[in-house]
């Protein structure tokens, strides 16, 4: 474990750590296509990892403003929201009640990552890192708008699975 005298060194640490998050996001996001069974789920699904996908390019991108290498440190919130997600999948669901259960673990990725790129967005500011601030900045209007999109199909996956009832 690195040594976290400044906000720079929690700037890089953080940056690490959301490199990781993403990375892991572009594993997992292929078994969520696959698992939705509403059309306009999956392809929001295969959207947002195409999406993920510059999200890694832009974060290697950021790392430039620091001086320091690009590197990974395992994020571990990710590492659990994506285990979550992978019990959730392997459960015996009905399809309407498993797409609003995907939405809802969908969501809550969403939200952890626009906290953090919030976070890093704020020091990147503070610290004058004003080229990562504008990809981390287009990064988090990226899932801010993801998540819009699942609260509005939400609407419909939840009314498909309440009708289950």
């Amino acid at each position: 474990m690195s040594k976290l005298e400044t906000l720079a060194d929690a700037f890089y640490a953080e940056l690490q750590d959301m490199y990781s998050a993403e990375q892991q996001l572009v594993k997992a996001l292929p078994k969520m296509v696959k698992k939705a069974s509403c059309e306009k789920l999956a392809k929001a699904f295969s959207d947002h990892l195409e999406q993920t996908k510059s999200h890694v390019e832009r974060i290697a991108e950021a790392f430039e403003d620091t001086g320091k290498p690009v590197k990974a440190k395992k994020c571990e919130a990710m590492a659990g929201l994506l285990k979550e997600a992978e019990e959730m999948m392997a459960e015996d669901a009905d399809p309407d009640v498993a797409d609003a259960i995907l939405i809802g673990l969908a969501q809550k990725v969403e939200h952890y990552e626009i906290a953090t790129y919030g976070t890093l967005c704020t020091w990147a500011d503070r610290l004058g890192y004003d080229a990562a601030k504008s990809q981390l900045g287009q990064n988090m209007d990226d899932e801010e708008k993801a998540d819009k999109l699942l609260t509005k199909l939400s609407k419909d996956a939840n009314a498909a699975a309440q009708a289950q009832a």
